[in-house]
């Protein structure tokens, strides 16, 4: 892995939050209960993990995107199988995502959810916008699929493995360029979100037929070529490519992340704003976070100095 210099503080850090709610879920013991008696795992490890990422970044510009488009999403009006296999959000994690969208808004960081669009679509928005006005962007976020946003200048960070990559470093990384993510996933398709793909192709074919034609459209269009490359299974891929061609561009589509869905008029390019000491204070109160944890949280909210 290549060493990179972390980005300046006034870079647009944008932070895919669902995960990292997702991760608190089933990483923090369930021991502790709001006033109502509802289990509160997943907000304390999202704060403390705002806690971290503010203390270490300093950010000036932050926001938090959360995933809202359940079975609302563009995405199901296309191609309703899609994330159609998971099962619903249990009602007590429901319940500490309001909160955690709560939390950030009262520590002053811009919130950005959707009914239609998912967390991924409001990132990208938000990152087109952050680099017209003149900003690197920094995406935080594990998820392979955000490595398609990065353009020269941005980065991705993994915060949990402190591990970060710009966009030349995508291919050593996934063994494809950025700019092919989507046509990889249209071609491989992605279990996790019900995105078919072409049957019998693979991430190392894929990988391997975008390096040689660069994108899908070229490799849709140069389909008799395919038999003869020195490729395993030439002939049966372009078979397959030519038969499943409307799979592979539908699952493309759903794999595309948009980059004009609406953002709110006030965004500011993630300009942090002035905390509500009060109403963290209360949300501390209601959900029992400690004392340490609460402190952190009012000095995190009042960064940058």
């Amino acid at each position: 892995m290549v060493a990179v210099t972390p980005p300046a503080a006034n870079a647009v850090h944008l932070v895919d939050s669902s995960l990292y709610v997702f991760r608190a879920w089933h990483g923090t013991p369930i021991d502790a209960s709001d006033e109502d008696g509802w289990p509160v795992n997943a907000v304390h490890g999202f704060a403390r993990f705002l806690c971290e990422l503010i203390e270490r970044t300093r950010a000036e510009r932050l926001a938090l995107a959360f995933d809202e488009a359940l079975d609302s999403c563009f995405r199901n009006a296309i191609y309703p199988a899609y994330k159609a296999h998971r099962d619903p959000a249990p009602e007590e994690l429901k319940r500490q995502f309001a909160h955690c969208k709560a939390l950030g808004e009262a520590m002053g960081l811009p919130v950005l959810a959707h009914v239609e669009y998912e967390a991924d679509d409001l990132i990208g928005t938000a990152a087109a916008q952050a680099r017209r006005d003149g900003h690197a962007v920094v995406i935080v976020s594990a998820d392979k699929d955000m490595a398609q946003l990065l353009d020269e200048g941005d980065w991705q960070w993994d915060f949990a493995r402190n591990e970060r990559w710009d966009c030349a470093g995508v291919k050593p990384r996934y063994g494809i360029h950025a700019h092919q993510v989507a046509d990889y996933l249209g071609l491989t398709g992605d279990a996790s979100d019900n995105i078919p793909g072409v049957p019998g192709v693979g991430p190392k074919t894929a990988a391997t037929l975008l390096a040689i034609y660069g994108s899908m459209d070229a490799l849709l269009d140069k389909l008799d070529e395919v038999p003869l490359l020195k490729l395993r299974g030439a002939a049966q891929h372009a078979v397959r490519l030519r038969e499943h061609r409307e799979s592979a561009l539908l699952s493309r589509r759903l794999a595309t992340i948009v980059r004009d869905a609406p953002l709110p008029g006030d965004f500011d390019a993630a300009r942090r704003r002035a905390p509500d000491s009060d109403a963290i204070d209360r949300l501390c109160e209601r959900l029992r976070i400690g004392p340490m944890t609460r402190r952190r949280l009012q000095d995190a909210a009042r960064m940058p100095t």
